[in-house]
């Protein structure tokens, strides 16, 4: 693997003085190369790629079509920038739900009524995640009716009412 190479002087040397005999050292990469290209294959085979995850989104051809829900129909969530979800249906006064109690609702909203459309209505200084957590709850109750809105000044007067 390794080789020691020591060079010896031939005859007498002109000089008094002694020269040190010089080592060189030879080190033999290949065991190491085979091992790190060895690992390397190991790490690469046994991952698991990850499949982007990713929500079909139905978007209206034209953004000035307008769709007619009745308001028994229409169950309107509202999320605050400190995550409490507010939830009303039609023109009632909205009430709040806890969020793990969230898709236990949706499921018997959704079985109550079919027809079930769902509005979703985030503040604009709440927090992504809280959108993608509740979309997501929205995906696991198969809520497959549902739209996003930002929140505006009449539905943040309606929050502190309550």
């Amino acid at each position: 693997m390794s080789d020691v190479e020591v060079k010896q002087s031939k005859g007498k040397e002109k000089h008094s003085k002694k020269k040190t005999k010089r080592v060189s050292v030879k080190i033999d990469m290949t065991p190491m190369v085979d091992v790190a290209f060895l690992l390397l294959t190991f790490f690469v085979l046994t991952s698991t790629l990850n499949k982007p995850q990713t929500m079909e989104i139905n978007l209206p051809p034209d953004s000035k079509t307008t769709v007619e829900v009745g308001e028994s129909s229409l169950l309107t969530l509202r999320v605050s920038k400190d995550f409490k979800i507010y939830w009303n249906i039609g023109n009632e006064k909205p009430q709040t739900i806890n969020f793990k109690e969230l898709r236990r609702f949706l499921e018997e909203r959704l079985i109550a009524n079919p027809k079930l459309v769902t509005l979703l209505k985030i503040d604009k200084k709440a927090k992504y995640i809280n959108m993608v957590d509740i979309m997501d709850e929205l995906n696991m109750a198969n809520v497959t009716r549902f739209s996003l809105s930002p929140m505006e000044d009449g539905d943040l007067k309606i929050i502190e009412n309550i």
